[in-house]
């Protein structure tokens, strides 16, 4: 069994940092003389004593040293700890959520995935509304340490190729956390400051700004607004948002090589030009359907339809009209898009473009050993020669993607009587998405209406998909257990 002292101690310092972070909502709260402070400064002092609490019994007598079982389990523990223990504004406010709500709501938060089951967000406190903003900017922050540092040293979906560290002999994690977690936390508040300067100056107003601009770059979604960006009609608005969304879904790492004058690291970089790809044809093909189809201007075609592709194809979740209106072709290729994904090392969820990349090259050697059985074919990536054990990996990791959408998505239905209904809640929710594709939880829409039981199987599906779902899985081994 692995040792749970150092795994738990981690853990109640995270809580420490998280009641931290309640105490700026509540003071938002109590400027503004609204008694939700109440709620945050209650909450605060919880997760303050569970953590503290963790901290002094588990404080360990020297340097700790995880082994990469007590990685996977600090890795999955982090997410549920933080999204249970974020759930209590949710349910002491005037929210009034209660825990199935509270936990959704956390959980979408700390997932950057966007779903919501507060159907009146206009109406509620300044401070629940930082709250949630806050939570995607969080959680976005911890994906991208995970994705980079944490993932590869556990060889989870193909992951390795993005080692932070060049030993593979040893046990021991040994990431170099301080150093990603510093690039990461820099590039994404430079980012975010951006941004909130950019939409102030468009015409937003400077709170609202501020909790979009968190939200953009951690491809999160949640908005102040029931109607989403749909409450801002201004295309200038909308540009700058998907310009932010753009390069939230790119890999934070890419972007720090750029920032350090490296710019030929965007023409180098396979993922980021499939990446580009494949939105800039979405992006085309949505414009001319509205352009023939439904008799649409080119600009304002354009403009929404390079928004809500970027939004949900970066798994952000923002949406600035109902694209269920435009037809059933754009429908579709909205669902293809929940399946794609951003780039590794990026906020963004879904399947990630890097893997797509990986079993395209396999793809491709499969061909081309038809016609040459004798010659050897090797799958390179950024052009550097891929070895099984990725290959192994992201093949894995598609086999539990597909199982996991199909046994959730039956599992759901179950509680709602609604097949349909459940491929789309659960794709979205697996791919961190936001909106599903059907109007009851549609970018108009909401997750308040369904039963208790499909929002904790959504909570599960987020969870599974923001944590690369092998993360998880291997802790339902009983040889992870043993020994």
């Amino acid at each position: 069994m692995p040792d749970l002292r150092p795994v738990l101690y981690i853990l109640g310092l995270l809580l420490i940092a998280l009641a931290a972070t309640m105490l700026l909502p509540a003071l938002i709260d109590i400027i503004d003389n609204n008694p939700d402070w109440r709620a945050f400064l209650a909450s605060a002092g919880l997760t303050a004593t569970a953590g503290g609490g963790m901290a002094l019994a588990f404080r360990p007598s020297k340097p700790i040293e995880l082994t990469h079982r007590a990685g996977f389990l600090l890795t999955t523990l982090s997410w549920l700890v933080i999204a249970l223990f974020s759930a209590p504004p949710f349910m002491l406010a005037e929210t009034n959520l209660d825990l199935a709500d509270a936990f959704f709501e956390s959980m979408s938060g700390i997932t950057t995935t966007g779903s919501s089951v507060i159907a009146d967000i206009d109406n509620q406190s300044m401070a629940i509304k930082l709250w949630r903003s806050m939570l995607q900017m969080l959680g976005g922050i911890g994906i991208v340490v995970m994705a980079v540092a944490v993932l590869p040293l556990l060889r989870v979906g193909g992951m390795q190729l993005f080692r932070a560290e060049s030993s593979e002999k040893s046990e021991k994690i040994r990431p170099r956390v301080s150093q990603v977690s510093g690039i990461v936390v820099s590039i994404i508040l430079v980012l975010t400051a951006v941004c909130a300067l950019a939409l102030i100056l468009a015409g937003m107003p400077v709170f609202d700004a501020v909790c979009h601009a968190m939200t953009t770059v951690a491809t999160g979604g949640f908005s102040t607004k029931a109607a989403s960006l749909g409450a801002y009609p201004s295309p200038l608005i909308h540009w700058i948002i998907t310009v932010f969304m753009f390069i939230g879904g790119m890999g934070f790492i890419l972007l720090f090589q750029v920032a350090r004058g490296k710019f030929s690291a965007l023409l180098l970089d396979t993922q980021l030009r499939w990446y580009a790809i494949y939105i800039g044809a979405f992006i085309l093909a949505m414009t001319m359907w509205q352009v023939v189809g439904n008799e649409r201007d080119f600009w304002s075609a354009l403009t929404a339809s390079a928004f809500n592709v970027v939004s949900i194809a970066t798994t952000t979740g923002f949406a600035s009209e109902d694209f269920l209106l435009w037809g059933s072709l754009p429908v579709a290729g909205f669902m293809v898009l929940m399946f794609i994904g951003g780039c590794t090392g990026s906020t963004a969820g879904g399947i990630k473009v890097f893997r797509y990349c990986i079993l395209g090259g396999v793809a491709h050697g499969l061909l081309h050993n038809l016609m040459h059985p004798h010659r050897v074919q090797q799958t390179t990536y950024n052009g550097r020669p891929v070895g099984d054990d990725v290959i192994r990996s992201v093949l894995g990791f598609f086999f539990f993607y597909m199982a996991a959408f199909a046994i959730l998505t039956l599992v759901f239905s179950l509680f709602v009587g609604d097949l349909t209904l459940g491929l789309s809640a659960v794709g979205q929710a697996l791919g961190n998405v936001g909106p599903g594709l059907v109007p009851s939880i549609g970018p108009v829409g909401h997750f308040g209406g369904l039963p208790d039981g499909a929002k904790w199987v959504l909570s599960l599906a987020m969870l599974l998909g923001r944590l690369e779902l092998l993360t998880i899985l291997v802790l339902f081994l009983p040889t992870f257990w043993r020994g």
